[in-house]
């Protein structure tokens, strides 16, 4: 095994050993796979970790162009490799962190699209009359709690038993990080769990809110199908995924007045800047507003 193979895997043992999430190492794994793939063409051995210079750099950065990815997949790329390389750089292994150096590629500024609260009720109201479904307790239960609480589809689908209090109405999150949240669950989202809590059918010792048929944890991908199959069939939307959920219930907060640092502790974001863009996307449902109703527009 190469020196830059054994570092990348030192690399992301040191990362799983700081709790960073799977999904985060998955990506870690698969972007520094193909970085060491470019440096080793038809088996080559690469070249040293202090021979890695910013030239050469360069040259892995202009055949991501190449290969015409988008601004976002370079940014990820980008920033694991930034990561690797200040790891070899706090381990002694090279002299300074030359990925630090390298441009940041711009991603255009586009606003996620949101559905207006009549629209999302519509979705939820509108499935709850599939009642030819036989997890449709489950499936409400999982629509009301996205939109209810505004969370992640990784931290709705690692939601446990324990993480529920129904008497103070709060759920634990576990969000990015391993960061853990409070939010409080709307009372119909509450009803709606306690609904499907009543026929949920599991294994002795499964802790997991909501289970498959098998009575296993529910995972990331079997909810996402789960809001795509309703938004198909109830608004005649396949593109409606559980994130839509999450920038609804912030736009919706917004602009009934919630605060943004408030909204910010509820969503779990790290930055400001990251709530801040519901702010652009209120002004635009208000432009729009104007335009249709001014005399003036």
């Amino acid at each position: 095994m190469s020196e830059l193979a054994q570092q990348i895997q030192r690399f992301l043992d040191s990362r799983r050993r700081e709790n960073v999430s799977e999904h985060t190492l998955r990506a870690y794994g698969a972007d520094l796979k193909q970085f060491l793939e470019y440096f080793s063409p038809q088996g080559a051995e690469p070249p040293a970790l202090a021979g890695l210079d910013l030239l050469l750099l360069r040259e892995w950065m202009a055949d991501l162009y190449a290969r015409k990815l988008s601004p976002v997949t370079l940014r990820r790329k980008l920033a694991a490799v930034r990561s690797f390389f200040h790891f070899l750089h706090r381990e002694g292994l090279i002299g300074m962190n030359t990925a630090r150096l390298l441009g940041t590629p711009k991603t255009p500024k586009t606003l996620p699209r949101v559905p207006s609260a009549e629209q999302t009720n519509r979705i939820l109201d509108g499935a709850g009359g599939q009642t030819e479904r036989s997890s449709l307790a489950r499936d409400l239960a999982i629509l009301e709690m996205l939109y209810g609480c505004g969370v992640r589809v990784s931290e709705l689908a690692s939601m446990s038993l324990d993480d529920i209090d129904f008497g103070e109405q709060w759920v634990r999150v576990r969000g990015k990080g391993r960061k853990e949240r409070q939010v409080p669950i709307p009372s119909k989202a509450a009803a709606a769990v306690e609904r499907y809590l009543a026929e949920r059918v599991a294994p002795p010792g499964e802790r997991a809110v909501f289970v498959n048929r098998r009575g296993g944890r529910l995972t990331d991908r079997a909810v996402r199908a789960i809001v795509k199959f309703y938004a198909t069939l109830v608004a005649g939307d396949s593109s409606i995924h559980p994130h839509t959920f999450r920038h609804a219930y912030a736009t919706h907060l917004l602009s009934d007045g919630a605060d943004l640092r408030a909204i910010q502790e509820l969503l779990g974001h790290a930055r400001l800047s990251t709530t801040q863009k519901y702010t652009q996307v209120s002004l635009t449902e208000l432009m729009a507003v104007y335009d249709r109703s001014h005399p003036k527009a």
